[in-house]
């Protein structure tokens, strides 16, 4: 049997030859939360009970493997990727429970999580000890912990939270017990790892749904028609802030008023009518037609008034269309007029790559992605960007599967140079295929039924009882969150001009298409980090 630390930015494949290099020392920040991984191989298939002994928290994992049909889509240029053709990948995080079974000539990985929050600055050890009958082997790790705490997150990060997909999954109806019990808990998963901003659904979000389809409908806000008339009721929507701040999620991103690439069409709607509960607009309903403009006034007083009682305005964004082309300028200019004066007391932002559409004030937050956001850096001063299955090649910082762990954890220093203010990304839980026209089970595909490449659709698994199990993805990403904190920390300590040079130093001129991606020198950037603040 032989075992060893590696650091969390390595993806163990269960049939590689043999065990990464050693890494078995954590620097941490006084408030952050650290991974490694425990490694192990054996001669021959083998049943191990684990310990560990430590002083601080700490959560274990299984590594498991997941099927990639999709790794990458054919013909990907400048695109480093762990392995390139379908085959199992290491991704989920299961949740352990004191057996690692380890097949011989095999590797097997267990996820550590730690979180020093409330412990005082020093150096601490972790001793994990597997036995297999009469044999024994115990590994330690060390955690220094700093004096330096990490700065608060400023960073909004909203990851589009599909709560019809949780409904769908565990087969539960929307908006009673069961689905407030789970939404809650994949909530507090999300929060957990960085989100802060959530995607609310006032009505089912008008996003990744094929033309006159449906997806399953959750909205938020309850609606009585009579006449021309509309009444809201906002008891669900002040259910789900409810929920959402229990767990630190402090800004509410509301669903896209107009159909996605264009706003051509309204999104669906449902209302109480005389002749019952049923659809009032959807993909007949033209975006600009007098019935559904006079619809968003009156929706814009009510939910304006809603959020000024509760406090929350100033915490609250508003979507017009996502990803608009610049050919479809004419009709979004109109309907972002529209936004303008009905819900002009939240920012309004938008998913979009031309500057024209910023260039023009049609939307206050432009969020372009990565490869295009030199275009906006010196125009825009709350700057964000996002990434999805587009963004791969020339080595555009991504999260799937089949990509090095690095090529997601640079962005905390990327988005730190840069001086963004916002990250955004399309698949927190999204368990459909493309364009919604089935439902998937995710631990089975995990390319959206071949449209996407793996792990662009979702970061987090539907596991057992309702309970959000992480993908390794998950904590990676939270850890570039926590490298922009700790960033930010430097900073208040040394001045930006100091920090900007440390990481011109350790890690070179870099920008979203260039950056090193040996875990050497990250590390070695990581390192002088923590020794600058803690001088």
């Amino acid at each position: 049997m032989e075992a060893r630390f590696v650091s969390a930015l390595q993806k163990v494949f269960s049939d590689a030859d043999r065990l990464p290099e050693e890494t078995d020392t954590l620097r941490l920040f006084r408030n952050e939360r650290g991974s490694l991984q425990l490694c192990v191989r054996a001669d021959a298939d083998a049943e191990l009970s684990v310990l560990w002994e430590t002083k601080l928290p700490c959560t274990v994992y299984e590594v498991a493997e997941v099927y990639a049909s999709l790794p990458i889509y054919p013909g990907a240029k400048r695109c480093t990727l762990l392995r390139s053709e379908p085959g199992f990948f290491p991704d989920l995080l299961r949740p352990f429970t004191g057996t690692l079974r380890v097949n011989g000539g095999k590797t097997a990985a267990l996820w550590l999580e730690t979180d020093p929050a409330d412990a005082a600055p020093g150096e601490y050890e972790i001793a994990v000890t597997l036995k297999n009958g009469e044999e024994t082997l115990t590994k330690t790790a060390r955690v220094l912990v700093g004096e330096t705490p990490l700065a608060e997150q400023t960073l909004l990060y909203t990851n589009w939270f599909h709560a019809d997909c949780l409904a769908d999954h565990y087969n539960v109806p929307v908006f009673g017990d069961e689905f407030w019990r789970i939404t809650e808990a994949f909530m507090a998963n999300a929060a957990k790892y960085g989100l802060n901003c959530i995607l609310t659904p006032l009505f089912t979000p008008p996003l990744d749904t094929a033309v006159g389809g449906e997806r399953t409908t959750v909205q938020l806000v309850d609606v009585t028609k009579k006449g021309y008339t509309y009444t809201f009721d906002f008891t669900m929507l002040d259910k789900w802030m409810t929920l959402a701040e229990k767990h630190g999620i402090t800004h509410f991103e509301f669903s896209h008023l107009f159909t996605q690439w264009g706003a051509k069409a309204a999104p669906k709607i449902m209302a109480h009518t005389s002749k019952g509960y049923r659809r009032i607009f959807g993909w007949e309903t033209d975006s600009l037609s007098q019935g559904y403009m006079s619809f968003l006034r009156q929706l814009g007083q009510a939910l304006t008034a809603f959020c000024n009682e509760r406090g929350v305005t100033d915490r609250c964004l508003v979507h017009c269309s996502d990803e608009p082309g610049g050919d479809q300028i004419p009709r979004y200019r109109k309907c972002a007029a529209a936004v303008h004066e009905y819900f002009g007391a939240f920012r309004h932002m938008d998913a979009l790559s031309e500057p024209v559409f910023y260039d023009e004030g049609l939307v206050e937050l432009p969020v372009p992605e990565e490869g295009s956001i030199e275009k906006f850096r010196d125009k825009v001063p709350a700057l964000w960007t996002y990434h999805c299955c587009g963004q791969f090649e020339n080595e555009l910082p991504n999260r799937f599967i089949a990509m090095p762990a690095i090529r997601l954890r640079i962005l905390g220093a990327l988005l730190y140079k840069f001086n963004c203010a916002g990250f955004l990304q399309w698949g927190f839980d999204f368990y459909n295929t493309q364009l919604s026209k089935a439902k998937i089970d995710p631990f089975k595909e995990t390319s959206a039924g071949g449209a996407f490449p793996a792990g662009d659709a979702f970061i987090v698994y539907p596991g057992e009882n309702g309970a959000p199990w992480p993908s390794l993805r998950e904590p990676v990403f939270f850890d570039a969150l926590q490298d922009l904190r700790a960033l930010n920390a430097a900073e208040k300590k040394l001045g930006r001009d100091a920090v900007l040079k440390l990481i011109a130093d350790t890690l070179g001129d870099i920008d979203f298409r260039h950056y090193p991606m040996d875990e050497e020198t990250f590390f070695d950037f990581r390192k002088k980090l923590f020794k600058a603040v803690e001088v």
